[in-house]
């Protein structure tokens, strides 16, 4: 049966190569190739058949076929049979030469098959072939690319063929007429000699080692002669790129003689090709092969060539070169391969060709000849030894060039001599100077790569001189001695400083050879190098330059490296240390980059290196000897400030370790009078250098300080006569905020118990001295911005040296207020009409810290801080002017990010709903702003503050996010703003409020939801200003708005939006149109509740606001949500003040344009007069939604609104006509109209809204509901009734969104709690609407009957079987919705009667069991409600009685696993799973097979497309596997199906079907039927996981159960799906059928 049954599985996949889809098609390849891998022979033969059959399949899918039959035969050639290989040999040979066309990939895919199978069959296919190469007649090309292609694959079995081919091919060259069946004779030819050439080269693996070359000399020579006398002079290029291809490999087979012979004219011919050809990478490899051929014979003609082929080749070197592309670099290399035949033949002819070029100042010739020189040194190095002093000398002039190209020649050429010893020549010294200088030349900046990709940089002469001298240094030992210590001179000159990196990288190597050769040799001799860097330079300089590392290739590495292995010269205490603490820097640098390095923490780390390396040498003298150094080097870093700024810290760091105070003064006074006060860097590294000195001479430094500021150059300074001379202002003020600086970074650095007591009374009091001037006794406070700005960094680290004590927390900071008025006096005092100077940003960098210290600042001071500074900020132009525009913008930018900054610290505490809402509240003005760019402003802190709330977002309780309604209706207008960043922002502020919410409801920071992601990629829509585009574009974000919102924040948003209807700007009003209107077109079903309150907002804004586009877009307003809801807008228009404004006519008349809503709007009203309330939204209420619980207007309000409201003339008379019947059907559904009332808070919302209106009738949509229920209560004569719910808040409930169902039953409880004695009569007359004609009376009646159970008043009264009884004789009724209430009701008693339910099992579970069994329709809500209602019974009923229903049950509930109907699903599947769990002993036996047969489904669905339907299957599963009994599947189950965890199914479904398998070998037949029926399943997903189960099954079933499964039905099902839409399912259908050969 294998090969039928392969055949048909090939067959059915071939079928489907034919697939659209790309993916699908490779599928289909796969899984011929896995057929081919388990049965090759079979698949092959299915293969060839199939493509003998169908003649006429296009040529893309037969070179598919021919493709995977060529993988099949790649892997299993050595299984294939001898009859299997003939067939497919015949196939391919038919297929390969059915079309004459040239070059096909058909052809292409035939031909590799044909050479796949001649690896091993290669009789066989030489057979075939030869057939169709017969001597006479021109041969297929694709024969002859064969025959090509055969060669070169397996020489050893081809060789022997080639005489006979060779000798038939020859006559044939004469025939070929076409230029391209001649490029495919010379290319057969080529491969046929590197094949012979291959064979002879070894000879002794050949299977005939008797193979000689002169066998085919004579043969060769004559195709040699015809290509060269007939084809190499073609016209056409390709050909003669294919001739002279063939002639290189043809000339080492050619008889010496005739080699010899043909040599005058084929060198000739071959150098002319360079000018006719651009591309000459064929004719240089070709040259190249014919010059061996010609050294190989000994030949004389060279020495005659020699000249001619220097300069033919020295041209193609020298020749410019456009790009770097693979095929001109290999042309290059084989150029070049040419010279190294020449040199080893003629060294001397070559070097005096050569040489004499060097001299020559043309950049290409120079270049050129440098080039070839470097590469004969490399590869004619015995040839060129004796040469070297001669070639050292020639390289004078190069040494001198400036032009980068040479240079970089030069330095590759010294490279090349490096390895061959010429350096260690004399002059070599010179060479390696040269290496470092190139070395420091600076670093290039980054280019954009060249037009192959190339990197322009990495082949500069700088990045080759650093690989050279890395080189150099490491793999040439005889250097060692002349680069050690010699290389140290270059480290400690500036000029130099760019060689650093390669300098330190050489130095040690060399250091660490020195090393392992002996001490001796490592020891630096200082006595005898003078010019050799002292310990403490070298020291100095490698830590300096460390501190910007990523600088010069990794500078900073380098010379920490460098440093640690000289660690012995340096001082000997320190090699121990260093071992530990070195590395862990290195590491540092190693897992950071340049930009993700923190530079401060670098060199606060490099610091503590510093410090402890101190610790460890405890010597006080060398300590003082370093910091004299450093003092020293100072002024060598004037270029680089960054560097100059940290070694002002090391010198901080090494004074704070000296023991000598007088040292410590001395330097301290000495930087104070000679540092350049005029340069920021410096006056902040002097600074630093204070506050890290402090850290152990506070006493000191401080001191010092004072010392400084008494003394005569600082009162000079100061005095009263320089404050009228203007240079000498600006250097005291200069000065000054040098020493405030100062003295913030002591406060900082300081010890903080000594800090905090000395902050006050020295360290702020001396700060202010030096801030505020006195003149003849008067403070005069300065003007200079640059003072301010030092004071308030210097107040910064105060403050938060202050906040990060231990003590802060106690610490009360006295002058917290005046500081932070102080900071607030500085921004206000800051010109509104330009940005010039920082102090805005670093004052409120100030108050950043400030904040956060106690005393906590007043609430109201907090808002004034809030104020002033978004008023300092906010009110600025819209953009910098002048020539500093660049600057400005960047401390704008600046700017901002401080006022960022606040505004998030002073959020940080109060991390709530509300604290977010009072931040916006601030903004809000700024959003609104009629001027744009305060608007973009606003929008972009908005959007901070809500990142910086939804990254530090804690939840630890689910909470609701109550006002994001307000917050996204606040923002979402101004994504249609007039300018781009503005809609930009907005866009950002609604996707984090979104993720906001997602995160209050429980969802990992971390979450991606797909919805809120699609905001994302709408920005791009909101780049336009086309209004069409942009108003689309706020359409779909609204569409996402509504996909996410919750239910409840809804209604805020709309009212939120509503207010935007007068917006000032245009765009943002009509936005807020076409969101409102999206929004109640997308949740409009929701509103339910809330559609009073939108209909009263709707008629204020009409009221309100006069632009011609509002009116319009309400009425479209109320007629989207007459659409969805036109009982609940026809309620909420009742309830309009009476009598109707023009505004409400006209939303009434919107509701009329169209004739089918204008007749159901009266059909509604007439209803409500004569039968009662519509249940329409029933069924929404059994879907989930609560809306449909609140939404009709009682008769009562009715009858008082129609002749107010409805203007149509066709309403007015059948309302009249059906008012007597309407009133007196009201009194016989009181009950059930009183639960569809308007929530009372809409009510509230409705006064409020109308409340400077005319006076009116009270009869608003509440008063006038709750009359009505009034009304309706006193003719049935439930005045009690009336009076008890009103007095208990019955009328509040019934107002809320609890729905119709749940209004009626609070009015059912309150009867059952004060009116019991009326309960019989009330059972009595709802009891006469059991056989009413009118459905409503009978839902309404029995929605009341049936809630009256939850009350345990009917035992009291003796009423619970006559309940029960009239209850179970309505499971007969017409109504589902009937049949549905009495089920709620019965199982209602579980929770009224609980103690009753087993009294009367039987009776409740055979009318649940009667409910699973209606029948009406497909999706019965009936049905439903029984499953909902008996998984509230099971634990309460006696197992006898479960016993007895429960295989029924289960049988019963099984179709609905599969309904179209979510809820369905649901609640089906739930109940399975409460049947597992409550599924007692003695059934298991009998419920196993249950278990069995809703295996797959629910594995299936777990692919479902609804979430409630994945999480019951995953409840389901994990209750059903206990009956399985299978520990290892119980595992699986557990571990991939926990709730909340995202299910891999693929990979579960494959551990589940291993498990079933081992375990149940059995059910195999049974799963995969199970499984055919889904194939035809509606749900994609399902449809596509059903093939999928059915393959991990085969592959997890042992062979011998095969016997289980119809193959035959299987295939044709897997059939069908390959014709699937989608082609998911096909390509699941293709993989399943290639596991399918498991049963072959």
């Amino acid at each position: 049966m294998s090969r039928p049954y392969i055949k048909k599985l090939s067959f059915t996949l071939l079928d489907s190569i034919t697939d659209k889809d790309p993916m699908v098609q490779e599928q289909v390849c796969s899984a011929l190739c896995s057929l081919g891998e388990a049965q090759p022979d079979e698949t092959l033969r299915a293969c060839e058949e199939y493509l003998r059959q169908h003649d006429k399949l296009a040529h893309p899918y037969r070179t598919k076929i021919l493709r995977a039959m060529e993988t099949i035969l790649s892997s299993h050639i050595h299984d294939l049979d001898k009859d299997t290989a003939s067939a497919v040999i015949l196939l391919a040979s038919s297929e390969m030469t059915r079309t004459k066309e040239l070059d096909c990939d058909w052809q292409q895919a035939a031909s590799s098959v044909l050479v796949a199978v001649g690896k091993r069959f290669t009789n066989q296919v030489m057979e075939e072939v030869l057939n169709r190469f017969q001597p006479g007649m021109l041969p297929h090309s694709s024969v002859l690319h064969t025959l090509a292609n055969l060669s070169m694959s397996n020489a050893f079995d081809m060789v022997p063929f080639l005489p006979s081919i060779l000798s038939t091919m020859l006559p044939m060259l004469g025939m070929a007429k076409q230029d391209a069946l001649k490029v495919v004779f010379c290319c057969a030819l080529q491969h046929f000699s590197e094949s012979i050439l291959e064979y002879l080269a070894n000879l002794d693996q050949a299977p005939d080692p008797t193979v000689r070359k002169d066998t085919f000399g004579a043969d060769i020579f004559g195709a040699y002669d015809f290509l060269f006398h007939h084809w190499l002079q073609s016209r056409d290029a390709k050909l003669r790129l294919a001739v002279v291809a063939a002639l290189g490999p043809m000339s080492h087979l050619l008889p010496s003689e005739r080699l010899e012979e043909q040599l005058p004219k084929l060198l000739p011919a071959v150098l002319g090709l360079y000018k006719k050809h651009a591309e000459t990478f064929q004719i240089s490899k070709s040259l190249g092969q014919i010059l061996e051929a010609a050294v190989n014979v000994s030949s004389r003609t060279l020495e005659v060539q020699l000249e001619a082929l220097l300069v033919a080749l020295h041209s193609q070197i020298c020749v410019p070169v456009e790009s770097s592309s693979p095929l001109v670099m290999n042309s290059q290399k084989e150029v070049l391969r040419c010279f190294t035949v020449l040199a080893c033949c003629s060294p001397d002819r070559l070097l005096a060709f050569l040489l004499p070029r060097l001299d020559t100042n043309n950049e290409r010739l120079r270049v050129g000849t440098l080039q070839i020189l470097r590469h004969i040194v490399n590869s004619a190095a015995a040839q060129m030894e004796i040469k070297k002093p001669f070639i050292l000398s020639s390289m004078r002039l190069p040494l001198l060039d400036t032009n980068d190209k040479v240079k970089r020649a030069v330095v590759q050429v010294i490279s090349a001599m490096a390895h061959h010893g010429y350096l260690e020549q004399p002059g070599g010294e010179v060479m390696v100077e040269y290496i470092v200088q190139q070395c420091a030349l600076p670093a290039e900046e980054p280019q954009k790569p060249g037009p192959d990709g190339e990197d322009l940089a990495a082949d500069s002469v700088r990045a080759v001189s650093i690989r050279t001298l890395y080189l150099v240094s490491t793999t040439v030992d005889r250097m060692n001695s002349v680069l050690w210590p010699y290389l140290l001179e270059f480290l400690t000159p500036v000029r130099f400083t760019g060689a650093l990196t390669p300098l330190c990288r050489s130095l040690v190597h060399l250091a660490l050879k020195r090393q392992e050769a002996g001490a001796d040799d490592f020891l630096i001799q200082y006595n005898a190098n003078a010019n050799l860097p002292s310990p403490f330079a070298l020291t100095t300089r490698l830590l300096v330059v460390s501190s910007n590392p990523y600088l010069g290739d990794g500078r900073g590495a380098a010379s920490l490296r460098l440093l640690k292995v000289m660690h012995q010269n340096i001082h000997p205490l320190l090699g121990q240390r260093w071992e530990t603490t070195m590395p862990v820097l290195l590491e540092y640098l190693d897992e950071h980059t340049e930009e993700t390095l923190s530079l401060k923490e670098w060199e606060e780390k490099l610091l503590v290196f510093l410090r402890d390396t101190l610790i460890m040498v405890s010597d006080n003298v060398w300590i003082c000897q370093l910091s004299q150094e450093m003092c020293k080097q100072l002024p060598s870093y004037s270029g680089t400030p960054q560097e100059k700024n940290f070694l002002y810290k090391c010198i901080g760091t090494t004074l704070g370790a000296a023991s000598s105070k007088e040292v410590v003064r001395k330097h301290l006074r000495e930087l104070l009078e000679t540092a350049r006060y005029q340069e920021e860097t410096e006056k902040e590294g002097l600074a630093c250098c204070f506050g890290i000195c402090a850290i152990t001479h506070l006493e000191d430094t401080l001191a010092q300080l004072e010392d400084f500021v008494r003394s005569d150059v600082f009162r000079k300074s100061t005095s009263i006569f320089s404050i009228f001379k203007d240079r000498s202002e600006h250097e005291v003020e200069k000065l000054k905020s040098s020493l405030i600086l100062c003295y913030g970074h002591v406060a900082a650095q300081a010890p903080r118990e000594l800090m905090l007591a000395k902050v006050e009374s020295d360290i702020l009091r001396s700060i202010f001295q030096c801030f505020n001037t006195k003149v003849l006794g008067i403070k005069v406070e300065t003007k200079d911005p640059a003072l301010k700005l030092c004071l308030v960094q210097s107040l910064c680290m105060v403050s938060q040296a202050m906040c990060s004590g231990a003590q802060a927390s106690s610490f009360h900071f006295s002058r917290k207020a005046e500081l932070v008025a102080q900071m607030m006096e500085f921004i206000r005092a800051e010109p509104q009409d330009y940005l010039r100077t920082p102090i805005r940003k670093k004052a409120m960098l100030a108050c950043t810290y400030l904040v956060t210290l106690e005393p906590a600042l007043e609430e109201q001071t907090q808002a004034d801080v809030i104020h002033s500074c978004l008023h300092s900020v906010m009110a600025l132009p819209p953009g910098p002017e002048g020539e500093d525009g660049v600057c400005q913008e960047s401390l704008y930018l600046d700017t901002v990010c401080a006022l960022e900054d606040l505004l998030t610290s002073l959020l940080r505490q109060n991390m709530t709903p509300q604290g977010l809402q009072i931040m916006v509240e601030h903004l809000s003005p700024w959003i609104k702003s009629p001027r744009g760019h305060e608007r973009a402003r606003a929008l972009g802190l908005g959007a901070c503050l809500l990142q910086f709330f939804l990254e530090h977002l804690q939840v630890s309780t689910l909470v609701p996010f109550h006002n994001l309604g307000l917050l996204v209706g606040l923002f979402a207008p101004r994504c249609a703003d007039t300018w781009t960043t503005t809609r930009q922002e907005a866009v950002g502020c609604v996707y984090s409020l979104l993720y906001l919410q997602l995160g209050y409801e429980g969802f990992s920071r971390d979450h991606r939801d797909d919805v809120a992601e699609r905001l994302l990629t709408l920005k791009d829509g909101l780049v336009h200003a086309d209004p069409t585009i942009l108003f689309h574009t706020c359409h779909s974000i609204a569409q996402v708005i509504a996909k996410r919102l919750p239910s409840d924040q809804l209604i805020s948003l709309l009212l939120t939006m509503f207010e935007s209807l007068g917006d000032p700007d245009k765009n943002c009003s009509r936005a807020a149109t076409v969101m409102i209107n999206c929004l109640l077109k997308e949740r409009g079903n929701v509103l339910l509740e809330k559609v009073p309150e939108i209909v009263s907002v709707l008629r204020a804004k009409l009221r309100d606001t006069q632009e011609e586009h509002v009116l319009p877009a309400a009425q479209h307003s109320v007629y989207l949500l007459a659409s969805q809801h036109c009982e609940a807008v026809v309620s909420s228009l009742l309830g309009s003040p009476l009598p109707f404004d023009s505004h409400t006519c006209a939303l009434w008349r919107a509701l009329a344009v169209e004739p089918s809503l204008t007749a159901q709007v009266l059909e509604l009203l007439l209803e409500k007069m004569s039968k009662d309330v519509p249940f329409k939204e029933s069924r929404a209420f059994l879907l989930g939604s609560t809306a449909d619980r609140v939404a009709t207007l009682l008769p009562l309000a009715a009858t008082c609104a129609l002749n107010e409201v409805l203007s149509a003339p066709s309403s007015g008379t059948v309302v009249l006509e059906l008012y007597p019947q309407l009133f007196v059907a009201l009194l016989l559904r009181v009950s059930c109209t009183v639960g569809v009332q308007l929530p009372r808070n809409l009510q509230a919302k409705e006064r409020k809204s109308t409340s400077l209106a005319k006076a009116a009738r009270n009869l608003d949509p509440c008063s006038s509901a709750v009359d009505a229920l009034q009304a309706l209560l006193l003719r049935s004569g439930s005045q009690d009734v009336l009076r008890c719910v009103e007095l208990e808040g019955g009328w509040e409930l019934l107002r809320t969104s609890a729905g119709h169902e749940d209004g009626v039953a609070q009015l059912a409880s309150s009867m059952a709690k004060y009116a019991g004695p009326r309960l019989p009569l009330v059972m009595k007359a709802l009891g006469c609407t059991q056989n009413s004609v009118y459905e409503i009376q009978r839902v309404t009646s029995t929605a009341f009957l049936a809630e009256l159970l939850s009350s345990n008043v009917v035992n009291d009264l003796m009423l619970l079987e006559p309940l029960l009884d009239n209850l179970t004789a309505r499971l007969k009724d017409s109504s589902a919705s009937v049949r549905r209430l009495v089920l709620r009701g019965l199982a209602n008693m579980a929770s009224g009667s609980p103690d009753k339910v087993q009294a009367h099992g039987p009776q409740l579970m055979t009318a649940m069991v009667s409910g699973l069994d209606d029948g009406d329709e497909p999706h019965s809500l009936v049905a439903l409600e029984a499953m909902v209602g008996l998984s509230r019974l099971l634990d309460l009923v006696e197992p006898w009685d479960l016993r007895l229903v429960l295989l029924h049950t289960t049988i019963r509930i099984r179709p609905f696993f599969d309904s179209e109907k979510v809820e369905f699903r649901t609640a089906s599947i739930r109940l399975f799973g409460h049947l597992n769990k409550a599924c007692p002993g003695e059934c298991e036996d009998v419920f196993l097979e249950q278990v069995v047969g809703g295996l797959v489904p629910l594995l299936l669905h777990l692919r479902d497309p609804q979430v409630p339907v994945a999480s019951a299957c995953k409840f389901a599963l994990c209750m059903c596997v206990p009956h399985l009994e299978c520990a290892e599947l119980a595992a699986a189950f557990y571990k991939y199906l926990q709730e909340g965890r995202s299910v891999h199914f693929g990979e579960f479904l494959n551990s589940t079907c291993k498990h079933l398998m081992h375990h149940f070998p059995d059910l195999l037949g049974r799963l995969v039927s199970t499984n055919l029926f889904y194939f035809k399943s509606s749900w994609d997903d399902v449809r596509a996981a059903a093939p999928m189960f059915t393959g991990f099954l085969v592959l997890h079933a042992e062979p011998e159960q095969r016997t289980q499964v119809d193959l035959e039905q299987l295939i044709v099902a897997l059939q069908l799906l390959l014709k699937d839409p989608v082609p998911g399912v096909r390509e699941k259908a293709a993989e399943t059928l290639g596991r399918l050969v498991k049963f072959a």
